[in-house]
Order: structure tokens, then C-alpha cells, then sequence
């Protein structure tokens, strides 16, 4: 079957590869961290792509689950209340051979959406209409944000010369009212990944409620509406198109590349968070856009675009191009389309967009279409509003957009909350941590050197926590004891504070094992008071730094830092997801040590790892206690008068945050919490009191801000 190729224009620097990522200093962490990067990418590569859809029958099948997927990764599953539009016109200007509606609507209430409907100077007849949908065209004058509308109003002026109907609307990020797209590109807002929130979604809802207000206008006709846009624009085509099937034709331009591209190749750092969607059930970007078949679609680049390069698209294409011959779709129905250039708003693309829609919505001979689509209004004349309205929510989109879990009546007898309790155990291990390994491999901890000095053993055993991860657990205890002389074991999850305590305490004595640098200091009186603790009780202390800490630490700037973050959300997880599975790795490896398979365990951890260390215990047996020291309060960082909020977890606050995670592990765990707000924990020792539980939760004054292995 042959499908239809446009202007393909190739020049020696098709195929060059993105300016990103950021050179980082090339160290043993900085490495096994992109040697990570590429396995997982490889991973869904080839579980979240189309590799499994083998007949057309398997389509048909799993399809509608890959759009009810993608509804939830967007954040709209369930669908927002679809409420009243409630329209408004503000003005209208004439251009030559159309006309010019200025309007806005409310996609939920008090979330504005401005935007420009360009309509033929007479309508005769229902029209074949556009949704156009605006990259990031910043246009600003006197301090006044005129909307990204106005940076594209050439394309809405072309379709209704050619007899159309097209709506350009403006995005939440530059449009009249000022949102925000780059909460974690640039604003550390890492509590949108806990919350389940991408301006992605907020965008494709956006879309959806445009469709919502063209099918009420007499102009319309709604059995034919196209999409199309650029960049952002792009991207929001596409996340359209995938949801809804009213859209009967969609030529997104530069707007989507294969995951090899955004990660392994670093893209993403080209890009703000409207790009991408929360990628809770792994996918490559294939899925998404094969959710257009059978409908007509032309994908539109150009050959030198740095942030969608031309051989990600080239995949994505030729992947999605298997799936309309499954289907049986004819021919003409899937394109390609490629211009030599950079990344641009240039002619020849946009006429490829523009010939797409003439043979698929009205049936005509685009070959008759010659003229391009020159810029002719002033950019003031379009502004929607004359003032903000004091009601918009568009500026706090991300604090109300996709709802965090409402706080559950506290239980009252053990059904009530092993109810609860089975439901956000199962919602952690699917839409939380649903990033870890699946195939599961022995730990098998090896040793790898034992040091005796001053009355002390200290013994190193390294494990496999995921590959390429191989992780130490530094055990020590007094001299003289064997491990099955210990009475207790208590595993020190270390963060970065803690890794420096921990080598300024045994540095003195045990720099060869544990590899320190040169210079780094010894604190005599921390040595001096684990020598007592250990000569007094027959106890061991071990000590693990999950990746990127110590050891696996990886280096460079704060972007590059950011960037990395970033990555492992498009890969469907966070950094500190995965350090939950290092601790739990850890824990079982303690138990695959010779001697320490029974012996009592405790957990400590402080400020970020002490969240970790709390989810890691839900999911481990044999733990009798936890000590969390300096543990933030809650997930949502929208929370005003809080302590810092805790790492990231993948979607958690849709289900539970910190208060019932503790109540969950304190079922089997022993918590003890070294709290200066006591009241934040409130549900969990009310609720435990109601179970009878109360002596699992001891809430206690800190001891301090500085660890003590």
C-alpha cells in the first residue's frame, strides 16, 4: 500500500542530531545514569509502542484502553463537568474577504479562553471548520499580553478566504490571561507530577470545549472539523485528535517525537511541560498518535528541527503507517509531509497543512490552491479583553485542575480501612511506582571487604537494585560479634547530609573501605559515640545511599539537574519512585545475608528519604520500626504555611498523601516520627487509636537537624 508524501526536501543535515543535552562532566554516575536512561528507554520502545498490536482485530480490541489511557495520563479521567460555555463577543474587525470575531468562552468556570474566529465575509452554508491551536508565539506590546492567537492570525485569515471557518485559541501559558507551562522546567514545581498534573491536559480540555462552542454557531459544519497548529500547537492537534473522534481530518505540525529523541538524545530539555503527558502506563509516543487511524492525518516537519528531529518523526511515521494498513485505510489517508528548514512557521509546510484539509474536508483539487498565507492585521486589533476578569482561575490552573484526593473519613473498625488500605495499595503499585522493573531478579548481595579498627567491624556488600544500579549496604557492629550474634539491625537510608555524616563518622578508620577523598574531614566525637552504642548493645548498623547519592551521585548544573528530573517523569516514574525500590532491594538484601535473615529490623531515615523509606516499608515485610526524622508533611506544595513538600511520588495525591501512607504502614510497622507539628498527623493516630492500634504511632519532639548513624 503506498501512502501520500508531500514536499520532501532532504539535505545533508536531515538527520543531525539535537543540541541538547547539556555537556556534563563525563564521571561514574553521570554515566550510569544515561546508561539508565537508555535502557529504560529501550524498554518502552518496545512495551509502549504498537509492537503488540499484530491485526487489525488487535486494534479494535485495545484502542479504546489506549484512549481511556490517555484521557487519564492528560488528567482527564474522570472528565471534567462539561458546564457552561458562557460565550462572550467582544468586538469584531474586517480583513479583506473575511471577518473577524473576537470572543472568549470558560472551558470549567473561570478558566478563560481567549480567542479569534475567522469566518468568510458571507456564509452561505454550514462550513467546513479548523481548530487551530497556537505554539508559543510570545506577543506582548506595552506590557499588555495580546494572546499567541495574534502570532498566528495569518493561518485563521486563509481559511476563511478559502471558505472555512477557523477558531485560533489561545493557550493558558501566552495567552491574554498568563498561565503557566514550565512548573518544572523552570519553576520546581515537582508537586505537579504528585498531583497528576500536565498543561497538557489542561490544553486538550481547551480543545475540547472549542469543538464544544463551534458545534452551537450556524456557520459550522460539525461533521467536518479539522485541527491543526504548530509546536505547542502541534502537540495539542495531537492530543486532540487522539481523544476526540470529531475530529475528521489533523495536520500537526512539529509537534511529536519518539521517546528515543526526548530522552536518549536529550529533546526534552527544548521543551515545557505542555509537551508531554503524565506518563503513568509507560508509552512511546507512537500509541498517541496512531489513536488518529483511520482518520486522515498529514505529520508535518522539517528537516532541521532540533527539537523534533526528523528521524524520530521518520519512526513514529513509519510504526503508525502499519497500523493504517491493518485497518484497511485507503491510501490517500495517512501523510507525511517534510520541508527543509528549522524549527519555523515556514510557507511550504503550511501549504502542505493547508492542501491536506481542501482534499479531506471539502473533497476539492488542492492542486488549485497556489497563494500562501501572508500576515496582513494589526496584532492589537485582536485582543480580546479589555481588562483581566477578577474571576479567572487561569493563572492557578495547576492548583485546581486535576483534584487531589479528598481526605477519607477516619475509619472506624478494621473492614472500613482494610477497604481503604487494599485500594491505595493497589493504586501505588499501578499508578505510582508502576516505573518499577517488572521482572524481578535476585538481590544476591556479595561481599566485597571487611575492615576491623578500634573495636569495630565494618563490611560492604554490594546488590543489584535495577540495572545498571549496583548498590553498597556498608554493615557495621562491634568487633568480636558474628552477624547472627546481632539483636538488631537498624539500615540508615542516606541522603546526601546523611552520606557526608556517615563518612565524616567512620572516615578515620575505615577511609580504604568506603573510598573516601582525600580531605574529607573526621568528626572524632560521632566515631567515639557509635563505639559506645555498639559496645553497649549487640547491635549492627548498616548504612545504603540509593542511586544518585554517594557513591552513584551524578554531577553538573542545576539545569542539567532539572533536565534529568524530568526525564524520568517521560519515562513514567520520579527519581524518588525509584529510590523506593532501592530501599526495598536493600531490605531484601539484608535478609539474603548470611546471618541477618531473622534478625530484628529497623529502618531510619531523614527529610526526603524518610517519605521514601515510608512507601518502601508498605511493600517489605519483617520491618519493626521506623524512625523518620524531619519528614515533610505533605505532597502538595500548593499548601500554604507547610514544611517543604516531600519528593514527587507519580500521581499520589489523585489517591492518598503522607498521613494515610503512614496509617497503611503502620499496620505492620512500628512508626515512630520525630515531628514539630504534631497535628499534621492527626488522621493517622485518630484513626489508628480507632483500630486499637495506637502503639504503632509514636509522635516525638526531633532530636535535631543533624543525622546520628
Amino acid at each position: 500500500m503506498r501512502f501520500f508524501f508531500s514536499i520532501l526536501v532532504l539535505s545533508a543535515a536531515a538527520f543531525a542530531k539535537s543540541p541538547y543535552p547539556e555537556k556534563t562532566p563525563d564521571t561514574p554516575g553521570n554515566k550510569l545514569l544515561e546508561r539508565y536512561f537508555a535502557g529504560e528507554t529501550r524498554t518502552i520502545t518496545q512495551q509502549g509502542g504498537l509492537k503488540e498490536i499484530e491485526s487489525a482485530e488487535d486494534w479494535q480490541k485495545k484502542s479504546p484502553e489506549y484512549r481511556r489511557q490517555l484521557f487519564e495520563m492528560l488528567g482527564l479521567d474522570p472528565l471534567p463537568e462539561k458546564t457552561p460555555l458562557q460565550p462572550v463577543k467582544t468586538g469584531e474587525l474586517k480583513g479583506e474577504g473575511f471577518r473577524v470575531e473576537k470572543m472568549h468562552f470558560q472551558s470549567m468556570p473561570g478558566l478563560y479562553v481567549t480567542a479569534n474566529l475567522y469566518l468568510p465575509e458571507k456564509v452561505e452554508k454550514p462550513l467546513p471548520t479548523i481548530l487551530y491551536v497556537c505554539g508559543h508565539a510570545n506577543v506582548i506590546e506595552n506590557g499588555v499580553s495580546l494572546g499567541n492567537k495574534t502570532g498566528y492570525e495569518h493561518h485563521g485569515a486563509w481559511f476563511a478566504k478559502h471558505g472555512y471557518a477557523c477558531l485560533i485559541i489561545d493557550t493558558v501559558q501566552l495567552g491574554e490571561i498568563r498561565g503557566e507551562h514550565h512548573g518544572t522546567y523552570s519553576k520546581k514545581r515537582w508537586w505537579w507530577y504528585s498531583r497528576g498534573y500536565t498543561p497538557a491536559g489542561l490544553e486538550a480540555w481547551s480543545c475540547v470545549r472549542a469543538l464544544d462552542y463551534l458545534e452551537t454557531r450556524p456557520e459550522v459544519d460539525k461533521t467536518k472539523f479539522g485541527v491543526t497548529g504548530r509546536s505547542g500547537g502541534g502537540a495539542y492537534s495531537w492530543w486532540i485528535t487522539a481523544l476526540d473522534e470529531r475530529i475528521k481530518a489533523s495536520a500537526p505540525t512539529a509537534g511529536v517525537t519518539d521517546m528515543q529523541n526526548q530522552v536518549i538524545d536529550g529533546c526534552i530539555e527544548g521543551h515545557c511541560d505542555c509537551m508531554f503527558f503524565v506518563n503513568t502506563h509507560r508509552w512511546d509516543f507512537s500509541r498517541m498518535v496512531a489513536l488518529a487511524a483511520p482518520r486522515p492525518l498529514l505529520i508535518v516537519n522539517t528537516d532541521k528541527d532540533t527539537i523534533f528531529p526528523i528521524d524520530g518523526v521518520f519512526r513514529i511515521f513509519t510504526d503508525v503507517r502499519r497500523i493504517y494498513e491493518l485497518l484497511g485505510a485507503a491510501p490517500s489517508a495517512l501523510g507525511l509531509q517534510v520541508g527543509e528548514g528549522p524549527h519555523q512557521d515556514l510557507q511550504t509546510i503550511n501549504m502542505g497543512a493547508f492542501h491536506w484539509f481542501e482534499r479531506h474536508l471539502k473533497g476539492a483539487n488542492p492542486m488549485q490552491i497556489l497563494d500562501g498565507a501572508p500576515k496582513s492585521l494589526t496584532k492589537t486589533d485582536l485582543r480580546v479583553l479589555a481588562e483581566i476578569p477578577k474571576d479567572e482561575k487561569n493563572t492557578t490552573a495547576d492548583e485546581i485542575f486535576v483534584p487531589v484526593a479528598k481526605t477519607p473519613d477516619m475509619p472506624t473498625n478494621e473492614a472500613d480501612f482494610q477497604k481503604l488500605a487494599d485500594g491505595w495499595k493497589k493504586v501505588l503499585g499501578g499508578k505510582v511506582f508502576g516505573g518499577w522493573p517488572k521482572e524481578i531478579a535476585s538481590v544476591n548481595p556479595q561481599k566485597e571487604g571487611s575492615m576491623e579498627r578500634d573495636g569495630l567491624r565494618m563490611s560492604i556488600y554490594e546488590f543489584e537494585s535495577q540495572s545498571p544500579y549496583r548498590l553498597r549496604i556498608y554493615v557495621a557492629h562491634r568487633e568480636g560479634l558474628r552477624l547472627e550474634d546481632l539483636e538488631l539491625v537498624a539500615l540508615n537510608v542516606l541522603d546526601e547530609e546523611g552520606w557526608d555524616t556517615f563518612t565524616s563518622t567512620y572516615n578515620s578508620r575505615f577511609a580504604k573501605l568506603i573510598e573516601t577523598f582525600p580531605g574529607t574531614p573526621s568528626d572524632e566525637k560521632a566515631f567515639e559515640s557509635e563505639k559506645k552504642m555498639f559496645e553497649t548493645f549487640k547491635w549492627g548498623m548498616a548504612y545504603v545511599c540509593p542511586r544518585g547519592i554517594g557513591a552513584t551521585a551524578w554531577t553538573g548544573s542545576e539545569k542539567a539537574q532539572t533536565q534529568r528530573l524530568r526525564r524520568f517523569y517521560l519515562l513514567g516514574q520520579t527519581l524518588d519512585g525509584m529510590r523506593v525500590w532501592d530501599i526495598r532491594r536493600a531490605v531484601q538484601s539484608l535478609r539474603a545475608i548470611g546471618g541477618l535473615g531473622e534478625t530484628k529490623l529497623w529502618i531510619q531515615a531523614h527529610r526526603d528519604m524518610a517519605v521514601d523509606a515510608l512507601y518502601a516499608s508498605i511493600f517489605e515485610d519483617g520491618i519493626s520500626r521506623l524512625d523518620l526524622h524531619d519528614m515533610p508533611l505533605t505532597h502538595n506544595g500548593t499548601v500554604k504555611d507547610s514544611a517543604s513538600a516531600a519528593p514527587p511520588m507519580l500521581n499520589v495525591l489523585k489517591y492518598l498523601d503522607l498521613p494515610q501512607a503512614a496509617a497503611l504502614a503502620a499496620q505492620k510497622t512500628k512508626l515512630v516520627i520525630y515531628a514539630k507539628d504534631k497535628a499534621a498527623w492527626d488522621w493517622t493516630s485518630t484513626t489508628l487509636k480507632n483500630l486499637g492500634k495506637d502503639k504503632q504511632l509514636q509522635l516525638r519532639d526531633p532530636v535535631g537537624t543533624k543525622d546520628k548513624p
